[in-house]
């Protein structure tokens, strides 16, 4: 991938200047850029501080073998929303690691991107932009480059980068729209759980009211929720907070017969393109264990 931008105006006066100002390149990425020659004005290798005029070429080729020697490739299905030269965007079902691990060192769907990856000569690292936890399915989002990568971490602290959840709560709940603020920390003696606690990191939770429901005689709530912050286990944090743990989670809440796991999907996600600045709207269709409470 090659980032080009012709100079048409006298906004900018060193190459530099566009690179870091027009595309916000990060000084990692930039040292990186031109330890390996990657950076050209008029198909030159340029020197960072070069002068530009009117009418000159810059370009930045963003393109770099990379290896992740660490993730075993393994083949499975992969449910591909979208994919282009810059990001690959996979609903991920709920049983399954994003990352390897000592419990899922060849079943995690990085291992299943790595058997993509290679299968489609794409030299890349796999880069996670979103995480979601092993039993949460939904959108995954991974990046092809650091420059994407780094621009879609960027939107997801300015709040261009929306995401939505569906989940099912247990019990009816009574206000349409609720906007939980409670900081989160981990819990003391606890490696994985995480708990409300005033000295807990900021958390902000956006939830509506879909629908109160009857299923198998268990009263239940069908929610949607908006993260304004991405804490580790928010939503599960936030729901237990207000007395309404989802449905089959057992860290936060009860396990159920009505579900073998939490009942969380990421449903959709709202960004903008880093390289075509479009809109992007990405939908990942509710899961069938959950449909069928529904």
């Amino acid at each position: 991938m090659v980032l080009k931008y012709i100079v048409q105006d006298d906004k900018y006066h060193t190459v530099k200047e566009v690179i870091k100002s027009y595309y916000n390149v990060s000084d990692r990425l930039l040292t990186k850029l031109k330890k390996n020659k990657h950076i050209l004005l008029n198909n030159s290798f340029s020197n960072i501080n070069s002068i530009i005029k009117l009418g000159d070429e810059i370009q930045i080729n963003l393109d770099f073998e990379e290896e992740s020697s660490n993730i075993i490739p393994k083949q499975m299905a992969l449910d591909i929303l979208f994919e282009d030269d810059s990001l690959i965007i996979i609903n991920k079902s709920s049983n399954m690691a994003i990352h390897p691990s000592i419990l899922h060192f060849e079943n995690s769907l990085s291992n299943g991107l790595k058997y993509y990856f290679n299968s489609k000569n794409i030299k890349k690292k796999i880069r996670p932009v979103n995480r979601l936890d092993k039993d949460t399915s939904g959108i995954v989002v991974f990046a092809k480059n650091e420059y994407i990568q780094e621009s879609l971490i960027k939107q997801m602290k300015s709040h261009d980068f929306k995401k939505e959840y569906y989940a099912i709560l247990e019990g009816f709940i009574e206000n349409k729209k609720q906007k939980i603020i409670a900081p989160i920390s981990r819990k003391q003696n606890s490696i994985i759980e995480r708990e409300v606690s005033e000295k807990g990191d900021f958390a902000v939770t956006h939830l509506e009211l879909i629908k109160n429901f009857e299923y198998n005689n268990t009263k239940l709530a069908f929610v949607k929720f908006i993260l304004e912050t991405g804490r580790t286990h928010q939503i599960r944090v936030h729901s237990k907070y207000i007395n309404h743990p989802i449905l089959g989670d057992s860290l936060y809440g009860n396990s159920s017969i009505l579900i073998s796991r939490q009942a969380l999907h990421a449903y959709k996600i709202d960004f903008i393109h880093p390289i075509t600045k479009k809109n992007m709207e990405i939908i990942a269709p509710i899961p069938d264990d959950i449909k069928r409470i529904l």
